[in-house]
């Protein structure tokens, strides 16, 4: 059974890699953190080391590094990115800006989740610190991540400083729609499919209406009905919207 996140694994020369929510929300980030309107909570801090840990990895070195060894071991690192981001963002204890920037990233790396053949990882998108001086060149586009917010992650990752405590910002609610369904992978080339189901009506046919506070998710159906007993990622929702 094919899944909707096959929709975003296709060469980086067919369909476009969904870039602009991650330009907007790095920026954003940049901004609250430069003025001092996010500092990050212990959770936010831990997620960030996590994910900064693997944006700065090493390729590995086992053998001569042939161009083919180099290409694969930088797809394996952004797997390893997104599966980093995910867990840390459907885990469900990051700050809202933190988890509007995580989810981001996710979906900017979705090609390279769980699939046999990603995109080459020169296709990465390239996410610098700041705009480059005058006068320099800009920065060439990312292989696997090597320039893939690492400015940005390692401010995040930062301890606190000392006799200051978490300020977290509010974070816009976002609404989309939503089949119903969740999707799985339990082996390679499989997919599994689970419906919804609504709590009031029983009814099973989407789409359901989905308001995202980014704390927590709710499903709203035809007949009044909200719920937040669904069972819902927020990967699972935020990765399959538009990348308005």
């Amino acid at each position: 059974m094919p899944s909707p996140y096959d929709a975003d694994t296709t060469a980086p020369h067919g369909r476009p890699l969904m870039t602009r929510a991650l330009t907007r929300e790095a920026d954003r980030a940049r901004h609250l953190l430069a003025g001092g309107r996010w500092r990050p909570t212990a959770p936010d801090t831990e997620a960030a080391t996590a994910v900064l840990a693997r944006l700065t990895a090493p390729l590995p070195a086992r053998q001569a590094p042939t161009e083919r060894r180099l290409a694969v071991a930088r797809d394996r690192r952004l797997q390893r990115i997104l599966r980093t981001t995910l867990h840390h963002l459907d885990a469900g204890a990051v700050s809202p800006p933190a988890a509007a920037l995580f989810a981001a990233v996710a979906r900017a790396l979705l090609p390279w989740h769980a699939h046999p053949n990603p995109p080459p990882a020169a296709a990465a998108p390239a996410h610098t610190a700041a705009p480059h001086p005058p006068g320099r060149a800009p920065t060439p586009p990312t292989e696997a991540g090597e320039a893939l917010l690492p400015a940005l992650f390692t401010t995040l990752a930062a301890p606190p400083p000392p006799g200051t405590a978490p300020l977290t910002p509010a974070a816009e609610p976002w609404h989309a729609r939503h089949e119903g369904r969740r999707y799985g992978r339990p082996g390679p080339g499989v997919w599994t499919a689970e419906t919804v189901g609504c709590p009031g009506c029983g009814g099973t046919t989407g789409p359901w209406t989905v308001v995202c506070d980014w704390q927590a998710i709710t499903l709203g159906r035809a007949c009044g009905t909200a719920t937040r007993e669904h069972g819902l990622a927020f990967s699972e929702v935020w990765l399959l919207k538009p990348d308005g």
